[in-house]
């Protein structure tokens, strides 16, 4: 017997007031001896006017751990006491504060909640998705009655100015007519922030604004694209990608080997058609989706850049969603990467404007390797 699972709880975590566009590169800090050429042209075509980063404003130091902002989203849903004892934590980010032990046996740690089960889903935007859906597979399987899943990122220690001094000083020369950063490297610290969501699931149907969880599907196109989003690694001159461990750590500050970088041409050329167009073409095929059946769409945007073309995807392949049916805060809560599915989904549950027998459908895409994701729900 399928047994139906209903998201009863949401819940978001911002650190700090929010930084605008004029303040965020002095938050930043400047990398070279001048201003970012790329920042102005970024911020134009995301469309971001601002966004939260976890570095205390008075003294520019970092805040907070990611285990902490993820802590904070997940005791905002409410504590064991309130909400019933929690049997699954499954979390999801790109950048946990550590290589071992796993992110959410940290969260777990900074939670103190009594022993449960842990899961740390990894990888770029789509984490906090697959978290996701193992939370909801373990209530549907009888598992558990109740699991918390969580998406979170801290993307700011990684964007700050000193970060980069070391490769600034070790490329000097190459580096004298465009002293910033590479534009790969560049254009992401205007792109990305800080910030937890958590949802809670479970098998009841409680509080005033319940989801019945109706399917979520992921897919990856890795199969027949390279890396296209990525840290800790570098790509060599043939494009093959190659990780940290095969770099001399005396190289990793002259490379910025740990900064997060991104193949705009390979994200603009194959996005929308590997993340969005085909394997929605699949799951309308199998889940009979149809446009009219579509109340709310919650497109997970990188950019403003990319909402036209991802409205022309959709119709293409005969889902044409009007815009006033889609959802989107990316212009006030930023790009935060694995969290921004469960603070969007957070703010417009909140907003009250879902109502009784609706139809959300959420749409995850990452460009790490180009996957890719989407969540069924129903306001019941």
């Amino acid at each position: 017997m399928t047994i139906d699972v209903f998201l009863t709880r949401t819940a978001a975590f911002l650190p700090f007031p929010p930084v605008d566009n004029d303040t965020m590169e002095a938050r930043l800090g400047q990398v070279g001896d001048r201003p970012s050429r790329a920042r102005r042209l970024v911020l134009r075509s995301n469309g971001i006017t601002q966004r939260h980063y976890a570095i205390d404003p008075a003294t520019g130091t970092q805040a907070m751990s990611n285990a902490q902002l993820t802590a904070e989203a997940v005791r905002a849903l409410g504590e064991p006491a309130e909400i019933g004892p929690v049997d699954v934590l499954a979390t999801g980010t790109s950048l946990p504060d550590q290589l071992l032990p796993g992110h959410a046996a940290m969260v777990h740690g900074e939670l103190g909640w009594p022993r449960l089960e842990v899961v740390s889903c990894a990888g770029v935007c789509l984490a906090g998705t697959a978290a996701f859906k193992h939370a909801w597979l373990a209530v549907r399987a009888g598992d558990a009655q109740r699991a918390v899943a969580t998406g979170s990122e801290l993307v700011s220690p990684f964007m700050r100015g000193d970060h980069f001094a070391p490769e600034i000083a070790h490329r000097v020369a190459q580096l004298e007519a465009k002293p910033e950063i590479a534009f790969e490297k560049d254009f992401l610290r205007w792109m990305l922030s800080d910030g937890a969501g958590a949802v809670l699931l479970e098998r009841e149907a409680r509080g005033p604004r319940p989801l019945r969880v109706d399917g979520v599907d992921l897919s990856s196109a890795a199969h027949e694209l390279p890396v296209c989003m990525y840290a800790g690694g570098e790509r060599d001159e043939a494009g093959a990608f190659q990780g940290y461990m095969r770099t001399p750590p005396a190289q990793w500050a002259a490379q910025s080997t740990f900064a997060i970088k991104q193949d705009v041409r390979l994200l603009n050329e194959n996005i929308v058609r590997a993340t969005l167009g085909e394997p929605l073409a699949a799951v309308m095929a199998r889940r009979g989706l149809r446009a009219q059946d579509i109340d709310w769409f919650l497109p997970h945007l990188s950019s403003h850049y990319f909402a036209e073309p991802v409205a022309q995807c959709l119709a293409d392949i005969g889902l044409p969603i009007p815009r006033e049916r889609w959802f989107t805060n990316l212009a006030s809560k930023g790009n935060t990467g694995s969290a921004s599915p469960f603070i969007m989904l957070d703010e417009l549950l909140r907003s009250g404007r879902v109502q009784r027998g609706q139809r959300l459908l959420m749409f995850v895409p990452e460009s790490g390797r180009f996957s890719s994701g989407f969540i069924h729900l129903q306001a019941v």
